[in-house]
């Protein structure tokens, strides 16, 4: 479940991308809207590869680990010397194409991941009932 609460965290940011390169947004507010929502990303991330750790569901786990990993070193590793989790105002348009490949990137692994949860929950409750 907790991967569905990741979901809403990436697609406004890949909106907020859209309409910035459509120009409907300006620069600010997009930096704004996108910097609000990835400390909460980083923290639901972090929680749900724990509640995989903790449940003993390792191969979850392991799915899970190498982008936690790589939000940890977005967040403490680069963050004094340039700051890459967050989206800079100034900079926004030479790093958009980037920018929409990674959320897409983050994306398409966390929907699998949900397929992958789902699977093994239906699964495992149709293996109960023919118990």
């Amino acid at each position: 479940m907790a991967t569905v609460l990741l979901h809403p965290h990436r697609y406004p940011r890949y909106c907020c991308l859209s309409d910035l390169e459509f120009d409907y947004i300006n620069p600010y507010d997009s930096a704004s809207r996108i910097n609000n929502v990835i400390i909460p990303e980083f923290i639901t991330q972090g929680v749900l590869c724990l509640l995989y750790l903790v449940t003993g569901h390792w191969m979850m786990f392991i799915l899970a680990v190498p982008y936690l990993y790589y939000n940890i070193r977005l967040l403490y590793v680069c963050r004094y010397a340039r700051r890459q989790h967050l989206v800079d105002v100034t900079e926004i348009f030479n790093q958009l194409n980037g920018e929409k490949k990674q959320r897409l990137f983050k994306l398409g692994h966390l929907v699998f991941l949900l397929f992958i949860t789902l699977f093994w929950m239906i699964y495992n409750a149709l293996e109960d009932d023919n118990v």
